[in-house]
């Protein structure tokens, strides 16, 4: 039996850790935003998210797999799956069949994803930044809900 599974994380395990950790603040970060829009994935949500997808990027990194060939197949696989939990948040009002709603939360599943992917792969700089835009974005959208909107004439 390896008994090396007992023995402290090394150097680089700590700092796989560490973005791990910081990878699910700022998925709880989105997801607060979301919990004060009245959504329904929120703040369990996407910080889950973003580990998940952190995760997906350091499996390749810590068990030595050519980083950048199964890097790169980890991020394919996250897009897909990712984008296939965001179209669960999205829908067509039956009552009215030409509202939709959900789009934004599903693009801020699929942001969180991808901030989750930066973070973990050491994109620290470029992981605030990001975080902090799609805060500023989805901020924007609440807002744009409350301007009026023109209505645009029935297509023929």
């Amino acid at each position: 039996m390896d008994f090396s599974v007992f023995l402290p994380p090394t150097r680089a395990e700590f700092v796989m850790l560490l973005r791990l950790f910081l990878s699910t603040l700022a998925g709880a970060a989105v997801g607060w935003n979301r919990h004060r829009a009245g959504k329904p994935a929120g703040i369990g949500t996407h910080a889950v998210v973003a580990l998940g997808a952190g995760l997906f990027v350091a499996i390749p990194a810590l068990t030595g797999a050519q980083h950048a060939d199964a890097l790169s197949r980890a991020i394919q696989g996250v897009a897909t799956g990712v984008g296939f939990l965001g179209a669960g948040e999205i829908f067509r009002d039956p009552a009215d069949g030409t509202r939709i709603s959900g789009l934004t939360s599903a693009a801020a599943l699929w942001a969180t994803a991808a901030l989750g992917i930066v973070i973990t792969s050491g994109s620290f700089f470029g992981a605030i930044t990001a975080t902090i835009l799609v805060l500023v974005v989805l901020e924007l959208a609440r807002i744009e809900k409350r301007l009026p909107r023109r209505e645009t004439p029935p297509a023929e």
